[in-house]
């Protein structure tokens, strides 16, 4: 295979066979004919001396080759993409874009209303789609089908630009009414009953194991360290259900500050600090190398960095 001769459309398309596994949707991406799809396939198995793609039970299966030449494809590409993209700054006053944005409940309640007054600000043409966790999987971030994901994350993608918006430590929530407040230490603490609150990842979850210590989180890996545990009676991946619960008079919710602050106008709860060490959280955001180089991407990148430090 000679580089000079190379068909740039033959790597897209590979690059799209790959990332559906299937001739017929890979040509509707691409507002080809099947024929023509399948005549590409024939040429980048040529091209490559091999087969690429080979059917099995399971469908379309990349081979070894195939899966090599994915991620050098995709940055060729996304370098291409670069190139040819437009040198004209992006007017956020003017632009009427839709901004795919998957959130974690706890961001959403705390970062995007104050990124939402800049955006009326700055950029009133501007839409934002925020999605749950749930409706989104790592393939379509790196598809560029969502623009970015702002979470915790256990962990990414090594392919994908990530960025810390902020570190957050946790506090304890609980009604005014409830008798702990005259005597809130490790003793009283354990002896409550709690909430657990969490949704890290993504893609559809799973129920929750009361006895699966590793995988309920930051709280409970902290009171493992000590040789404690916690009575949990409600599990909820919904900070503001979780917040709501906390005005139950035998209910403790531990959850980060930043989200706990905003209950602190509600004269029926009281925030404490947690009366063991917990370590901080990171909330990050993350996007795929596709869009790395857009510059509505890049404005819109920079405005949620501004707003998280100056929120932080």
């Amino acid at each position: 295979m000679q580089a000079g001769r190379i068909d740039l459309n033959l790597l897209e398309y590979l690059d799209v066979l790959l990332r559906e596994r299937n001739v017929t949707r890979a040509a509707s991406h691409l507002g080809l004919s099947q024929p023509a799809m399948s005549n590409g396939l024939r040429r980048l198995r040529v091209m490559f001396d091999d087969p690429l793609l080979v059917r099995t039970s399971e469908g379309m299966t990349p081979t070894e080759r195939a899966n090599e030449l994915q991620p050098i494809i995709r940055n060729v590409l996304a370098t291409i993409d670069k190139a040819v993209q437009p040198r004209s700054a992006f007017d956020a006053k003017t632009a009427e874009r839709v901004f795919r944005i998957m959130a974690s409940d706890y961001a959403e309640s705390t970062i995007f209303p104050h990124i939402l007054l800049r955006l009326r600000e700055e950029a009133p043409g501007i839409t934002l789609d925020i999605m749950t966790p749930s409706d989104v999987s790592f393939l379509d971030v790196e598809q560029g089908k969502v623009d970015m994901v702002i979470n915790r994350f256990d962990s990414i993608p090594q392919s994908f630009h990530e960025k810390m918006i902020w570190k957050d430590s946790f506090a304890c929530l609980f009604s005014a009414d409830n008798p702990i407040r005259d005597n809130f230490n490790l003793e009283t603490y354990l002896q409550a009953q709690h909430v657990w609150v969490s949704k890290t990842g993504m893609g559809v979850g799973v129920g929750i194991d009361p006895d699966d210590v590793q995988r309920l989180g930051w709280v409970d890996g902290a009171l493992n360290k000590l040789g404690e545990k916690r009575h949990i009676t409600v599990f909820t991946r919904h900070y503001q259900a979780a917040m709501l619960l906390a005005e139950q008079k035998d209910l403790i919710v531990t959850l980060p500050s930043k989200a706990a602050r905003l209950q602190q106008e509600n004269p029926r709860v009281i925030i404490r600090e947690p009366p063991f060490e917990i370590p901080p959280i990171d909330l990050k955001m993350a996007w795929s190398p596709l869009l790395q180089h857009n510059p509505a991407h890049q404005w819109m990148r920079r405005l949620i960095v501004e707003v998280a430090q100056l929120n932080g």
